[in-house]
């Protein structure tokens, strides 16, 4: 058994408040776990309005598996225009 886990920083300078930041870090998390069965959650910054830190986990039977599920979500996630992805640390346990 695998466990990949990815932390992924993402800067959205256009919110202005932590409401704002709250909806976009429920929209994020809720779509990427329905669409991939993943374990979501905002992890650090929960103060900070413009910054959002994610954490992620997935497991799998097979390392190649859980990369592909890694690199899906990173793909997803990049290309919602609710955030940019400032940063992203990888593992695969």
């Amino acid at each position: 058994m695998f466990v990949g886990t990815m932390l992924l920083e993402l800067h959205a300078p256009w919110v202005h408040s932590l409401k704002e930041k709250r909806m976009i870090v429920k929209s994020i998390c809720a779509k990427a776990s329905n669409k991939f069965n993943i374990s979501i959650a905002e992890v650090d910054k929960q103060d900070v309005h413009q910054f959002i830190v994610i954490g992620l986990a997935c497991v799998s039977d097979e390392t190649a598996h859980c990369d592909s599920i890694l690199q899906n979500v990173l793909n997803y996630i990049e290309d919602t225009n609710e955030a940019e992805v400032t940063r992203v640390e990888r593992e695969i346990i």
